[in-house]
């Protein structure tokens, strides 16, 4: 069984660390999962859809303004060729198109979760295409007739949309079965349960005169559960009040 990633990009070389790197890159790379569960990632270079290479894919706004506009039927052409065609889909039924922009819904760990569950999950039948947008954005045209979904990853701009589509994989792949090698790591987390997670320390046992919290070097299972439970509210308190009673 094997999921596919699609990737439409002007700059597919911005991925090569990600890719290549920490516990996303081998999980993508499939030295975490088995024979019969795999995945894809395919890059799909914007520019080997436009006739004029780089210069072609973009080109003024219609009505004036800033900046360039990314070309509804350059777009329309790496999706259906470089991706429906390249990998051999009925039709577009078969993917999910994902596109990074201000009007999606906020990216949250539980948006994360449910991305995971819903499009990353080896049972589900859909593939993922992402579609990285550049300049001034893409011609609405084009997202309207193309786009499933939007993704926000918050309130402010990014100069490209591969910065967000790495977070969204990043953040969402944590919660595929087998990526994390401990299984609560995903569980006992800043963010889950409206809280953030407790202060963690290891050796040295003391450090710039500082020295690890007693009920943590006390053994005591029971010590240890209620010393967490605590200090989560009150990290959540003084850090990030804002999520009590989310």
């Amino acid at each position: 069984m094997k999921k596919k990633i699609w990737i439409i990009t002007l700059f597919p070389d911005y991925f090569q660390g990600f890719l290549s790197q920490g516990i996303v890159g081998s999980t993508l790379r499939n030295e975490r999962s088995t024979s019969e569960q795999e995945f894809e990632v395919n890059m799909v270079d914007l520019k080997n859809f436009s006739p004029k290479s780089f210069k072609g894919v973009d080109d003024a706004p219609f009505g004036g303004g800033a900046g360039m506009v990314m070309r509804a039927d350059v777009m329309k052409l790496a999706l259906m060729d470089g991706v429906v065609k390249a990998g051999n889909y009925q039709s577009l039924s078969d993917l999910h198109v994902v596109c990074p922009a201000p009007r999606g819904a906020t990216w949250t760990n539980n948006e994360a979760k449910k991305f995971a569950a819903d499009y990353l999950n080896f049972e589900t039948k859909k593939d993922i295409v992402f579609i990285c947008g550049r300049y001034e954005g893409i011609d609405e045209r084009f997202l309207v007739t193309y786009v499933n979904q939007f993704i926000s990853i918050g309130n402010f701009i990014l100069t490209g949309g591969e910065i967000a589509v790495m977070t969204i994989l990043d953040s969402s792949l944590r919660f595929v079965s087998g990526v994390l090698g401990n299984k609560l790591s995903s569980v006992d987390e800043s963010f889950e349960n409206s809280s953030l997670e407790y202060p963690l320390y290891t050796r040295p046992r003391e450090f710039d005169g500082i020295t690890v919290p007693e009920e943590l070097l006390s053994g005591h299972h029971l010590k240890i559960e209620a010393y967490k439970t605590r200090l989560k509210a009150e990290m959540t308190k003084n850090y990030r009040p804002d999520l009590i009673g989310e």
